[in-house]
């Protein structure tokens, strides 16, 4: 099924609307149209928002005919995981438990932001349970499936967030990442996906998981949009109609930035092809540097205590009085963080400083860093186990193997979508800056879009 309009980017969109080539009322109206099509098949939505939509869609719409200036979202489709409140909906956070909860009064920071922007918010997505999962496997809603090959997973936890703009239902949505959740539902679902600096998007209206490593941001199929969407989530100011701040600094490209493959533990234990997809990042940027981020792994050993730990406690009341209701992979996870002992949570946190101490290092030589974003494509769905190095693993945490460490000291990231010769599946490559340094990173991730290395194509199965 194809909807042209909705083939477009965040840019085109608003662009078009702008221009009076298509309504709001339209784009609301294709994108419900898609959810009602294609959705069934995807487990993507959980809730869609159609009287919403249709409003947002007549407010844009009449401030055109009005001949006043339309803000930079104005007609774009979106929709937000449903860790996120909005107004209206019951914000279940991937449990059942919370489905007894009343609507939320009011929307979270991002979303009203996007609002603000005058984008259509279609629905909240799918999501493992409670944010604590890689897979998008959700023992309530059902396990969200991979556009490029329905047998597959998304990727957790913003699974319906990957699926989503895949499958063409919306242009834009919003996801969260603790450990990975943002960039391997990219990586799986072959899109554009930014973790920002830790703490520069608003949390506020967001059910945590880990307060300490808990971080919003965007997914959409082109670098340029995610430019306008962190500009528009961090409320910068906007010069309409036009580039915002950030995305006027994707024309320089990636000539000049000192750029570096992650060695040691970005090169072990994966798969062929999340070897194969940095390679071919780095010869298409002519990168030949190589740096170690130290006891890598050790990072990520202390990023589970910490997720656990910080999960556990926030649990803690719902694990007493309704243990039975949460999905028993959750549920044992949180158990096990919530008798964490205090002294494993001190020394990670020791830890913390002096890997973070490390890494910044490695930012006065080099500008960006690649790595991998997943230790291979996307597994089955149902899958328990794959082969890591001759050892048989379990599947869902080591699907964040590599992004663990780089999110465990709040680093930008935006994951690029690379389609290696004869995959059926895409895989993600993680292009890593310094801290409030997201504009580096998205001017590397734009060339490898302009070069055609990284792609977010619409799903051909859908």
């Amino acid at each position: 099924m194809h909807i042209d309009p909705l083939y477009g980017t965040v840019e085109e969109i608003a662009e078009a609307v702008r221009l009076n080539e298509v309504s709001a009322e339209d784009m609301a109206t294709l994108a419900l149209q898609a959810v009602d099509a294609i959705n069934p098949r995807l487990a993507a939505f959980t809730d869609v928002t159609t009287d919403r939509a249709l409003a947002e869609a007549t407010e844009v719409d009449a401030m055109l005919a009005r001949g006043e200036a339309l803000p930079p979202l104005a007609g774009v489709p979106v929709a937000v995981k449903n860790l996120y409140d909005v107004a209206g909906v019951t914000t279940r956070a991937g449990s059942k438990i919370n489905r007894d909860n009343p609507p939320a009064d009011v929307d979270a920071a991002l979303v009203a932001r996007l609002k603000k922007a005058g984008a259509l918010l279609i629905g909240t997505l799918n999501m493992d349970e409670y944010a604590f999962g890689f897979t998008g496997e959700n023992a309530h809603d059902g396990a969200c499936r991979n556009p490029h090959a329905t047998d597959h997973m998304t990727g957790g936890s913003s699974a319906g967030a990957g699926a989503a703009i895949a499958a063409a239902m919306v242009a834009a949505t919003l996801g969260t990442d603790t450990n990975g959740s943002i960039r391997v539902p990219a990586s799986f679902c072959g899109v554009f996906g930014l973790k920002p600096t830790y703490g520069a998007l608003s949390r506020a209206g967001v059910v945590p998981l880990s307060s300490s490593l808990d971080h919003t941001g965007p997914l959409a199929r082109s670098a340029r949009d995610l430019a306008l969407l962190f500009d528009v989530l961090r409320d910068a100011p906007m010069t309409a109609p036009g580039p915002s701040p950030t995305m006027r600094e994707l024309d320089k490209g990636a000539d000049g930035l000192r750029i570096a493959v992650a060695g040691g533990w970005f090169r072990e234990k994966g798969f062929p092809e999340a070897r194969a997809a940095v390679e071919t990042v780095a010869k298409a940027l002519d990168v030949s540097d190589e740096v170690e981020l130290p006891e890598a792994g050790r990072a990520r050993a202390a990023a589970y205590v910490l997720t656990a730990a910080e999960g556990g406690a926030y649990h803690l009341e719902r694990l007493r009085e309704r243990a039975a209701d949460f999905d028993p992979d959750t549920r044992d996870r949180f158990l096990a963080g919530a008798l964490t002992p205090s002294a494993w949570v001190t020394e990670a946190q020791r830890f913390r400083r002096w890997f973070r101490d490390r890494v910044s290092a490695l930012f006065e030589t080099h500008d960006v860093i690649l790595a991998p974003a997943t230790p291979c494509h996307a597994p089955k769905i149902g899958q328990k186990t794959f082969v890591l190095d001759g050892e048989e693993v379990p599947t869902r945490p080591n699907i964040g193997l590599y992004t663990q460490p780089i999110s465990f000291i709040g680093l930008p990231v935006v994951a690029v979508p690379v389609w290696l010769d004869g995959a059926r599946l895409p895989i993600g490559v993680q292009v890593i800056a310094a801290p409030g340094r997201e504009d580096l990173a998205l001017r590397v991730a734009a060339q490898l879009e302009e070069d055609g290395i990284a792609s977010a194509p619409v799903a051909s199965i859908i």
